[in-house]
């Protein structure tokens, strides 16, 4: 239970570095509130529409012309010249980011655990984006509207547990891939889902939510079998 509270520390959505420079459930995610706020990235058009372009597309393999497994220096070769990679930084317990951005623009972050420093060697464990240019083949990604996304998933179930400090997650009832892990909007000040009475005490789940509600941001997890 423990490992699979960290791998759920994994999407939070993240960067504090919303700059040029160097970056449930229980699904996955991390970046903790101190140095990251998802809300600084720019807005997404009002009503989304499918990437047609494969360096926007968010899948089960990776993010844009990011793939989980490969090796952090064959992406940065293949981004030479095109992108810039912020240094390794902590971001929550265990886990620490690298910031990818194109033209002063955070376009996704390369996540890894704490304890095991990426060197361009390493193969890329886990990719997340908070940036509404990605989306997934269906045009569902971050600040696409939960029941536009419940139309190509189907039933959303929304859910936190306090004892993976409260972030609310977005579980599909088709989704799209195992390793995709969608977080919402919501904060443990103001949740997008409609609670009643937790079953064990720390975790909660429920299928309503407000109209208004949208995904925060994407992860696609390279480690899950």
């Amino acid at each position: 239970m423990k490992s699979h509270w960290l791998l759920s520390g994994l999407l939070v959505f993240l960067a504090s570095c919303q700059t040029t420079s160097p970056t449930a459930t229980p699904s996955s995610s991390i970046l903790s509130p101190d140095t990251v706020t998802m809300k600084e990235q720019p807005a997404a058009a009002e009503t989304p529409s499918p990437s047609t372009s494969e360096t926007h597309t968010i899948s089960a393999e990776g993010i844009g012309e990011a793939r989980v497994g490969m090796t952090l220096g064959e992406l940065k070769q293949k981004l030479a010249q095109k992108a810039d990679f912020g240094e390794e930084i902590p971001l929550m317990v265990d886990f620490n980011a690298i910031a990818v951005s194109q033209n002063g623009e955070i376009q996704y972050y390369i996540l890894s655990f704490a304890s095991e420093p990426l060197t361009d060697s390493d193969p890329i464990p886990f990719l997340m984006t908070n940036n509404p240019k990605y989306l997934t083949e269906e045009g569902i990604g971050p600040s696409v509207a939960i029941a536009k996304a419940e139309e190509a998933y189907g039933k959303a179930t929304l859910n936190y547990n306090t004892d993976n400090e409260s972030r609310e997650y977005i579980q599909f009832a088709n989704p799209p891939a195992d390793n995709l892990s969608f977080r919402s909007d919501g904060s443990s000040e103001d949740f997008v889902g409609i609670y009643g009475e937790s079953t064990d005490g720390s975790y909660y789940e429920t299928t309503e939510y407000k109209e208004d509600a949208t995904i925060e941001s994407v992860m696609v997890d390279g480690v899950r079998p």
